[in-house]
């Protein structure tokens, strides 16, 4: 499958390669099903990390009626304050942009979890963090 219509034309083509992942919520391991809930955005030529976050409640419920709604917010937020570095990085306060987007890419068995990695060339990755979360998320 392409991803050609992923990538923005920026203005002054001064465009750079980003790398974005799609966060999915797995609310049942064993039965595969997820709903799209975010996406993480890494643009090394301008140390950016970022993630945007939202969470359908009703569509979760809809796969998983004992779902943890209130869990999986707190893992949402945790992801956006991996991202934004500082103290609510935790541990990873201390690492670059990089090494906080590959830690947050990471394969794991847990509700909130990423999917594939995809690239892309933007101007400005903080508005295509939201531009991403409008497309496949909302």
């Amino acid at each position: 499958m392409s991803h050609r219509h992923f990538i923005k034309a920026g203005q002054g083509g001064d465009r750079q390669v980003f790398e974005y992942a799609v966060l999915r919520v797995v609310p049942r391991i064993e039965r595969g099903e997820c709903i799209n809930a975010g996406v993480l955005v890494y643009c090394r030529a301008q140390a950016f990390v970022g993630a945007r976050t939202h969470l359908d409640e009703a569509r979760l419920l809809a796969l998983d009626p004992r779902a943890d709604v209130t869990g999986v917010r707190a893992a949402l937020r945790a992801v956006e304050g991996v991202c934004s570095g500082g103290e609510a990085a935790g541990q990873a306060a201390g690492d670059d942009a990089g090494r906080r987007f590959r830690w947050l890419i990471a394969p794991r068995s847990t509700v909130v979890q990423p999917g594939p990695v995809h690239t892309g060339l933007t101007a400005d990755p903080a508005a295509e963090t939201d531009r991403l979360l409008d497309l496949l998320v909302r």
